[in-house]
């Protein structure tokens, strides 16, 4: 479960054509009134782009919204049938499985890493707000395991990417609350990823924003989720670019 405590411009430019402009001027000296052809102007072959703003909570009609939760603001594409919470994620439930929010997209700070997933509680650290330092402290984690971060680029800004997932010999029942916390937003709970069960993973990115750190998350909780929505998932992950020019 999760538990937690933000088209292209189109420009039509016109090509030159040489025949049509002669045979036009050729015209004009044959007549008495004749008018000069006006070149279109720039505003006229631009569109205005505007991207709405991502809601705060409700069933969302799909489209390209703009988030405002980190220093620099992104954008995410997402279909019909998405949920929003908080205006910190969104997510969207398999009707095959009995569990809510089966498959989530979050982007939420995650100020603190436990050095043990398990033992969490008193083990809360805060890890300084870059993105190398949060791949660090998740990678270095006790009682889970994670791939080898790989650099990518998210829009403008670059980062590293993921996958993260609970160790295969852990009980989680012995674990601190029954859970294994995996990151927080505070230093005395976990209020950010925790994991209940033995088959949730997640996907991480960690973006450099000038030293910022943002966290997006492509999280799922189980092994036998529809594949057709995890590539829905993944999808909207894969859609969102951090914009300098915001």
């Amino acid at each position: 479960m999760w538990t937690s405590n933000r088209p292209s411009r189109a420009t039509h430019g016109g090509r030159s054509h040489p025949i049509g402009v002669a045979v036009a001027v050729l015209g004009c000296i044959g007549l008495s009134a004749c008018t000069a052809a006006e070149a279109p102007s720039p505003a006229s072959t631009t569109e205005a782009r505007t991207v709405a703003p991502f809601p705060e909570s409700g069933v969302i009609d799909a489209g390209t919204y703009l988030v405002t939760g980190y220093p620099v603001p992104f954008e995410i594409t997402v279909p019909d049938g998405w949920v929003t919470y908080d205006g910190s994620g969104l997510g969207k439930d398999d009707p095959d499985l009995p569990d809510e929010w089966d498959v989530a997209v979050t982007f939420w700070p995650a100020t603190h890493v436990p050095t043990d997933a398990c033992a969490w509680r008193g083990a809360l650290v805060q890890v300084d707000p870059t993105a190398k330092a949060f791949v660090d402290a998740m990678t270095a984690q006790a009682s889970t395991v994670s791939t080898p971060p790989v650099k990518v680029m998210v829009g403008d800004y670059s980062g590293f990417e993921f996958d993260h997932a609970v160790e295969s010999d852990v009980d989680i029942t012995d674990c601190d609350g029954g859970m294994l916390c995996i990151n927080s937003n505070l230093a005395q709970d976990c209020d950010g990823r925790g994991y209940r069960n033995v088959g949730e993973h997640d996907t991480y990115r960690a973006v450099d924003l000038n030293g910022e750190c943002a966290v997006i998350v492509l999280g799922q909780p189980h092994g036998s989720i529809d594949p057709a929505l995890t590539r829905e998932a993944r999808a909207i992950f894969d859609s969102i670019v951090f914009r300098s020019d915001k």
